[in-house]
């Protein structure tokens, strides 16, 4: 069994396109997760556009379903929405997933959007067939793949999300501050080089992944002055890969102030944290248009 994950979207907070971001991108968020033919959408920043065309050129007059789950309705995660020329064929399907099991919140949100005050097409003027479902408190199968969600750590609430079928798994955990469920708060404060130890709960839910896909935004030197932000530092996130086993973690979530060279920087840091803590862990960057193949 195999798993294709393709970054669509990486950035954080805002698109920023230009020469400094062209290697890593600068779409906001959006990971597709593939299990043979059922596909998983992350997020719906501004990468979400580039992917509907990409679906669109594969399946010509075919139909197709995706199955659409959203950390959270911050802007840079439904941004995209609006543009995802899948939802105006009357011919697909799309399934919208609402981990805050309050009535409809996503669908609200969503159709809020696009009212005429802020965009030219209304909700009800998209021709697919949009199906909303609240996700289970457990976990949720659909068609074979195990999905499951914890709340995160973040300002409106956030979700993560992993993808689980015949043993590979994929968390998605953006928008998550983690430096504040740290056990060892103070101990982190003191020194950066102390492991900064995760809840039992937290790494459970990631462990053993093939691939976890989280935010690390900020530096060590900038976290700081952004607490309470929601964001949390990439070195933490190398910790948190450390610690629950994946194979691989993927730093995602760049900060829009950050250059290709920054990004890189933040990558060479936590690589060598990682090193050090003898992690099994393999940590790059997330990088728009980069595809892997899970097995």
């Amino acid at each position: 069994m195999s798993a294709f994950v393709r970054f669509w979207g990486t950035r954080g907070s805002i698109p920023t396109p230009g020469h400094k971001t062209r290697r890593y991108g600068g779409n906001t968020s959006c990971v597709a997760v593939r299990f043979d033919d059922l596909l998983f959408v992350c997020d719906g920043g501004t990468g979400l556009r580039e992917l509907g065309q990409t679906l669109m050129e594969q399946h010509g007059d075919e139909p197709l379903e995706a199955h659409l789950f959203f950390s959270h309705t911050h802007w840079d995660h439904i941004q995209g929405f609006p543009f995802f020329m899948p939802a105006y064929s009357e011919k697909n399907r799309m399934f919208v997933y609402d981990a805050t099991h309050e009535d409809d919140r996503i669908h609200r949100l969503l159709l809020g959007q696009m009212r005429s005050e802020y965009f030219p097409v209304t909700f009800s003027d998209l021709g697919s067939k949009i199906i909303s479902r609240n996700l289970d408190s457990g976990a949720t199968v659909i068609e074979g793949v195990t999905v499951r969600h914890m709340e995160q750590t973040h300002p409106g609430r956030s979700f993560a999300y992993s993808f689980e079928k015949d043993g590979v798994k994929v968390v998605y955990a953006t928008d998550s501050e983690l430096d504040l469920d740290l056990v060892n708060k103070a101990e982190a404060e003191r020194n950066r080089d102390a492991l900064r130890v995760l809840p039992p709960e937290l790494v459970r839910f990631a462990e053993g992944a093939n691939l976890l896909i989280a935010d690390g935004q900020y530096t060590d030197d900038e976290y700081p002055e952004k607490v309470g932000w929601g964001h949390a530092r990439a070195t933490t996130v190398a910790d948190f890969a450390h610690q629950a086993g994946v194979r691989q973690v993927a730093l995602f979530h760049h900060d829009p102030m950050h250059s290709d060279d920054d990004v890189e920087a933040t990558v060479a840091v936590c690589q060598d944290r990682a090193r050090r803590a003898h992690s099994p862990s393999k940590v790059f960057a997330a990088r728009e248009g980069l595809e892997l193949r899970l097995d």
